[in-house]
């Protein structure tokens, strides 16, 4: 199995690998400043490579938040951010609920799978962050879905699940049936083809990820707790430790994330910005 810890020379800024297969911080580099297109390549570069990556003591403001991840893309607005009169609905707010809950987002998932074109990827900048807890973990799919047996893999390969969205729709304090008519369920293939590196990846979560179409729901329910516990083995998983001004830079088409709630009734208030990405496919020629 390849590993992300022996890829290329970056000549913008230093990189420093966190596992042999995902995560690396990025050094020597300020995200204040206007990067060249080359930085911003290399960004990219570093972002496919190691599908998350880090960078400390990035004082910035939600503008320079904003216009950062727009050199990646298009962004998107999450349903949750779209009413709340704020300056930048670009920007969603993920805080400890004022009944010192956590956020919800502690089961590994892939972002709005749920969408017709989920993201690209997010970029996650730590506000107020707890003195212990609240760290964040990565699974890499690719190497989830490389490390399943041939029968398998030949076998999910020719799968499509459904996703939904509808959980969302009591934060929004609207009916399910009002969220599906907007974002009706969405069929994906169970494994994915990045479409920049061609590599295939395991493409479902256990957060949106309902039924796999065409087979019973006992089958579909064992299949899918297979597939999602993959997610959990260590070997493919990078764990972060949260500063105030840390960012994280997933790239959501080849990766999971679980936030760790083990830290309420602390506050821990982080931003994430969201960079639209396009409809999944699966091709069997890469």
């Amino acid at each position: 199995m390849a590993t992300a810890a022996t890829a290329r020379e970056f000549q913008k800024f230093a990189v420093s690998p966190m596992t042999p297969r995902i995560g690396a911080l990025i050094e020597d580099i300020d995200l204040r400043e206007e990067l060249s297109d080359e930085a911003i390549a290399e960004i990219r570069q570093a972002l496919l490579t190691y599908k998350v990556i880090f960078f400390r003591d990035q004082d910035i403001s939600q503008e320079q938040h904003i216009a950062f991840a727009r050199r990646f893309g298009e962004l998107e607005v999450h349903p949750i951010s779209e009413d709340k009169g704020q300056e930048h609905p670009e920007v969603l707010h993920l805080m400890t609920r004022t009944d010192g809950s956590t956020s919800g987002a502690d089961l590994w998932h892939s972002d709005v799978t749920w969408r017709a074109e989920p993201s690209l990827g997010s970029v996650l900048r730590g506000r107020a962050i707890p003195d212990v807890g609240g760290d964040t973990l990565w699974s890499d799919q690719v190497a989830a879905y490389e490390g399943l047996t041939s029968a398998m893999k030949e076998w999910i390969c020719s799968l499509t699940a459904i996703h939904d969205g509808s959980g969302f729709a009591k934060h929004l304090g609207i009916p399910e049936e009002e969220w599906l008519k907007r974002f009706p369920l969405q069929e994906h293939p169970v494994v994915r083809t990045h479409p920049e590196t061609g590599e295939q990846a395991l493409y479902v979560n256990c957060s949106f990820t309902r039924s796999i179409k065409g087979l019973s729901q006992k089958e579909s329910d064992w299949l899918l707790e297979h597939l999602y516990s993959q997610a959990a083995i260590p070997e493919y998983q990078v764990r972060f430790r949260w500063q105030e001004n840390s960012i994280a830079f997933w790239d959501n088409r080849s990766c999971q994330h679980y936030a760790v709630a083990d830290y309420a009734p602390a506050m821990r208030h982080v931003e994430r910005v969201t960079i639209a990405g396009e409809k999944p496919y699966f091709d069997p020629a890469r």
